[in-house]
């Protein structure tokens, strides 16, 4: 216990896990069996959405892949089968994946179908191409797609939601695979037209905010649409710390769909200026075709979202994913 106030949280789950093999029966089986025995009943199988569940067994899956990965592979997935239905075991399953990728995949095609959705979600989560906190995995964006293909259709929002996610790690790689499956399930129509709506929403994010036009165009937003902007940005010069506000002025066709970002390009010392998106509106013109939108932003440094730096920066509004207006100002010590 008291190597754990100097680790951080993974390195504290790691720890465990070993300790637990100085005092877990040596034999893996046996390990197997005591674990088990020592599980408290399955996470509500009735619910349709709900968090990972209880960190506290998280050493356990970790616990499987130390001594279960290399001479017990099939006893081990069984494991993470019971485990991820008390906390999520996506870190866990990774390695078996690498290391078994046959064996592995063909149990996910197994629990794509289990009745706990905590199982089904492990499907997708666990083989997200850049899942946060998990080590990387060979798995093609076409393999895993093949598995959402399935999982999309889902009655449970822990499901769904990760499958989002998914395909989100993926538009940073494929945006066009992602469009494509996209459209291929709302033709399928397996899923309520209400929770597609969500997921691809949820899956777009990425694509939204680089200006993706197939993902704009899928949520409505015409990036073709003959659109004006102006924009007004002040205090110029701005000193750190102070509010920078925008007066935005949008005119175009009546009752035109916008979605309305704002971008910040910071200027770093050396380098490429930074870029930061930010939302700002998802609404429409006005019968007139106009919009007018104003927003107050406090400029810091020490924040974890940006950084910012004394010097030449920038402001541009982003209109259905097209720069409509930019504007430049300093900002000083």
């Amino acid at each position: 216990m008291s190597k754990l106030h100097d680790l951080e949280l993974k390195a504290r789950i790691d720890w465990i896990a070993d300790c637990l093999i100085q005092h877990l029966p040596g034999d893996f089986v046996a390990a197997v069996a005591a674990i088990r025995a020592s599980l408290p009943p399955a996470l509500d199988p009735a619910l349709t959405d709900d968090d990972f569940g209880d960190f506290i067994f998280a050493p356990l899956g970790e616990f499987a892949v130390k001594q279960g990965l290399e001479f017990h592979p099939d006893l081990a997935l069984d494991l993470l089968e019971d485990l991820t239905q008390r906390f999520s075991m996506e870190w866990a399953l990774r390695p078996f994946l690498n290391e078994h990728p046959d064996k592995t995949l063909t149990m996910l095609e197994r629990w794509m179908h289990h009745p706990s959705y905590h199982v089904r979600r492990l499907v997708s989560e666990g083989t997200r191409p850049k899942l946060p906190w998990g080590i990387g995995i060979g798995l093609t964006p076409e393999h895993t797609v093949a598995l959402l293909n399935q999982l999309h259709a889902d009655k449970t929002r822990f499901v769904t939601r990760s499958v989002a996610n998914h395909l989100n790690d993926i538009s940073k790689t494929d945006p066009d695979l992602v469009v494509s499956c996209l459209r291929s399930w709302a033709s399928d129509a397996h899923q309520s037209q209400g929770e597609l709506d969500w997921m691809t929403r949820h899956a777009l994010r990425g694509l939204i905010k680089a200006g993706h036009p197939d993902a704009l165009g899928m949520l409505g937003y015409d990036p073709d649409a003959e659109v004006t902007a102006t924009l007004r940005a002040g205090p110029d010069p701005l000193q750190v710390g102070q509010i920078l506000t925008l007066e935005i002025d949008i005119a175009g066709p009546a009752n035109l769909p916008v979605m309305v970002d704002y971008i910040l390009r910071l200027h770093r010392p050396k380098g490429a200026p930074g870029r930061k998106v930010f939302k700002l509106k998802q609404g429409k013109l006005d019968a007139n075709g106009h919009l007018h939108l104003r927003k107050s932003q406090r400029l810091q440094t020490g924040l974890s979202s940006y950084r910012l730096h004394p010097g030449p920066q920038s402001v541009a509004v982003q209109i259905n994913g097209c720069i409509r207006a930019e504007m430049a100002f300093d900002v000083i010590v």
